[in-house]
C-alpha cells in the first residue's frame, strides 16, 4: 500500500489541511468526541504552522491515497544546550504520526517515520524523541525507539 500512496512534504499552502489533521490526531489521541470545541487548539496550531514551517522548525507530509487524505507526521526541530551526548545541541521531536483506520498496518507509518527521521539526519540531529500511544508503540519500539527512564516532566 505504501507504494501506491503519494506522500507530500508539506508547505505553507498546506496549513489548513495540517490543521486539520492535528485536530484529528489530538481527538485520537486523547479520546475526543466530535463535540469537543478545539477551536483555540485550531488557532494556535495554524500560529505555529504559519511560523514553523517558514522557519524550517517543522516538516511534515501529508499522505494521500488517489487524492484522498490517509495519514500525516510531522517533526519539530529545537534547540538545547550542548551536552557530552549531545554536542550540537539539535534535538528533534517527532509528532502527529496518523494513519486513517483502513489504511493501517500497511507501511504507511513506516515510510512516514523514514522520512521523517531522514530529514532529521540530514540537520544534523542526534537526538530524537516522540510520545506514542498504545498502538503506536509496537512500531516505534520496532524501528529502534526505546523509552527513557532518566527523564521527568514536571505536570
Amino acid at each position: 500500500m505504501k507504494e501506491k500512496c503519494e506522500y507530500k512534504k508539506a508547505t505553507i499552502k498546506d496549513i489548513d489541511e495540517l490543521v486539520r489533521t492535528r485536530i484529528i490526531v489530538l481527538r485520537a489521541a486523547n479520546k475526543l468526541s466530535d463535540d469537543v470545541d478545539m477551536s483555540f487548539i485550531e488557532k494556535k496550531s495554524y500560529e505555529y504552522y504559519k511560523r514553523a514551517l517558514e522557519t524550517g522548525e517543522h516538516i511534515a507530509y501529508l499522505v494521500y491515497d488517489n487524492g484522498a487524505f490517509v495519514g500525516a507526521g510531522g517533526v519539530s526541530f529545537y534547540q538545547v544546550m550542548p551536552t557530552y551526548h549531545n554536542p550540537s545541541g539539535k534535538k528533534a521531536y517527532i509528532m502527529n504520526m496518523y494513519t486513517a483506520p483502513e489504511y493501517r498496518r500497511q507501511g504507511i507509518a513506516i515510510h512516514t517515520l523514514d522520512l521523517l527521521v531522514n530529514d532529521a539526519n540530514e540537520q544534523g540531529v542526534s537526538q530524537i524523541a516522540l510520545e506514542t500511544t498504545d498502538m503506536g508503540l509496537p512500531l516505534y519500539e520496532k524501528y529502534g525507539f526505546v523509552k527513557m527512564e532518566d527523564e521527568m516532566e514536571l505536570i
